[in-house]
């Protein structure tokens, strides 16, 4: 099986928090979809013969642009390649562009389920966040995607700048509220580069301390797991059967193919493993779509073995002890690492396997690092 992502690199503005490669504006939607089938043509014997289970529209803001582009796109894959019955198709989207016209049309187009960008229920943090829509958007839109498709995913972030347990209560119960199929809860991260970056380091802006976003983040874990939600990896909460198979897939290395700006591609072999990048620019990847990729890595052996251990530990699929002693040279002193883990109750151990509990999920990457590196 196959996955496949397409990044959409548009937005109509940038948020202060991301880091992700975009342009503003939608001028040259037309172009990129032009060159886009350029590109999927000329990887015609990367699709030939595969079977594809999920599809995930990046970005950018997939939602801004026409139903119609989606469904060429869509149209074009399912020619080179065969795209299973029950694929999962998922759009990324934004609160202000789903009317219901618009989820109608995507509907009908294929999509089987949408990830909405709503961040917060509450207006004080959207309007931190710098985001376009209002909390009753952001409400009314989830429950009218709820009534219309097979699955919805709800983005939410706690440590915002002003953010305080009664604030973040109130996105929880509003979520809960609503009951979507699948929840991504993300911990404000201050990356560089950013707005918010050059205003938290110019004293303007002052984000929450490591602590309260972990309390955050464990009041999340726990009103959750009382509603049926499954803690399935470090940021994602889904209801029986309503993981995103996508991401879902990346993280159990399973190969998968990227197409657009900056899009990232993996593919697997018994002879080799090759992570490939497209070139983070529009402009260059619409002068030679067919020749995109700026960036080739084939995986030594111990890359594979540090990304086994961080990935396994991430989706908490169990661990295999006897793996992680023969990847690496810690050997039994391996042992007080994981007794050591095990007394803060960040892990426990069944039948040969190491699993993060619910607060070892807060230091999933140190605890990698540890058992890689000592």
């Amino acid at each position: 099986m196959l996955t496949l992502y397409l990044h959409i690199p548009f937005c109509k503005a940038r948020c202060s928090y991301c880091d992700f490669y975009l342009v503003t504006g939608g001028k040259q939607i037309d172009a990129f979809f032009r060159a886009l089938s350029l590109e999927t043509l000329s990887r015609s014997e990367e699709l030939r013969g595969q079977t594809v289970s999920a599809i995930h529209f990046g970005g950018g803001t997939p939602s801004l642009v026409p139903v119609r582009y989606l469904a060429g796109w869509l149209d074009e894959i399912a020619s080179l390649c065969n795209v299973a019955p029950d694929s999962e198709i998922a759009l990324e989207a934004n609160p202000e562009d789903l009317s219901l016209k618009a989820m109608d049309e995507l509907r009908a187009a294929g999509i089987t389920r949408l990830s909405i960008g709503v961040q917060s229920f509450t207006t004080e943090k959207l309007h931190a966040l710098g985001r376009a829509h209002t909390a009753l958007q952001a409400s009314r839109v989830t429950a009218a995607a709820l009534r219309r498709f097979e699955s919805v995913s709800v983005d939410l972030i706690c440590g915002v700048p002003g953010e305080n347990r009664s604030l973040w209560k109130a996105d929880l119960h509003e979520a809960l509220a609503l009951h979507p199929h699948h929840l991504s809860l993300y911990m404000l991260s201050v990356e560089p580069k950013t707005i918010l970056h050059s205003k938290v380091a110019k004293g303007l802006v002052i984000v929450p301390d490591d602590d309260l976003q972990a309390s955050l983040y464990e009041q999340a874990q726990r009103a959750l797991s009382n509603e049926g939600y499954s803690q399935y990896e470090v940021s994602n909460f889904s209801l029986p059967g309503y993981h995103s198979r996508y991401n879902l897939a990346t993280w159990q290395r399973e190969p998968y193919l990227g197409f657009g700006p900056s899009a990232h591609s993996f593919f697997v072999s018994p002879q080799r493993e090759l992570r490939t990048a497209n070139v983070s620019s529009l402009a260059r990847y619409l002068a030679a779509p067919a020749d995109a990729v700026s960036f080739r890595e084939e995986l030594s052996v111990e890359e594979r073995f540090t990304e086994q251990v961080f990935l396994t530990l991430r989706i908490n699929s169990g661990l295999d002890v006897d793996f992680l002693r023969k990847g690496n040279k810690l050997g039994h002193t391996l042992s007080p690492i994981i007794a050591r883990f095990s007394e803060r109750g960040w892990i426990e151990q069944h039948e040969g396997s190491l699993y993060l509990t619910q607060k070892g999920f807060l230091f999933a990457d140190l605890i990698a690092e540890e058992f890689i590196f000592g």
